[in-house]
């Protein structure tokens, strides 16, 4: 049995307006053979709730550059049972403080990607955690 490529949402919640990091990593992403679901700019932590849950996503990635990871972290953990998004895999990344890290974890997140982290890094840590994620 040949099991679908993995799928991920990489998406821009908040004000933020600068996306070039979230599609080279989605660019990494799809170059490793996974199926990459970009949700564009400005997106409400509701919106990236119920297009998880629409395209039947293993990954929900949040790009943030603008400081406000962690009440959007929260606002989106807050809409996780509401959209029965079960356990999938929940990564952010940008420009998160390694301060603001056990506190994104203690929220949900699965792991943090500063902005200076290595492509094959993330794609790597995908590949071999994703199945430890069962979505539901």
């Amino acid at each position: 049995m040949t099991r679908r490529p993995i799928r991920v949402l990489v998406s821009k919640p908040g004000l933020d307006g600068h996306d070039v990091g979230a599609k080279v990593v989605a660019r990494a992403l799809k170059d490793a053979g996974m199926d990459v679901i970009y949700t564009g700019l400005r997106k409400t932590p509701e919106e990236i709730a119920r297009r998880a849950k629409d395209e039947d996503v293993d990954v929900i990635g949040m790009s943030i550059l603008s400081g406000s990871h962690l009440p959007l972290a929260r606002r989106l953990k807050d809409l996780w049972d509401e959209y029965d998004l079960g356990t999938r895999m929940w990564l952010v990344g940008g420009n998160v403080p390694e301060k603001d890290h056990e506190a994104l974890a203690d929220i949900g997140v699965d792991a943090v990607f500063n902005s200076r982290s290595r492509l094959d890094d993330i794609v790597r840590y995908i590949e071999e955690n994703v199945a430890r994620w069962p979505r539901n």
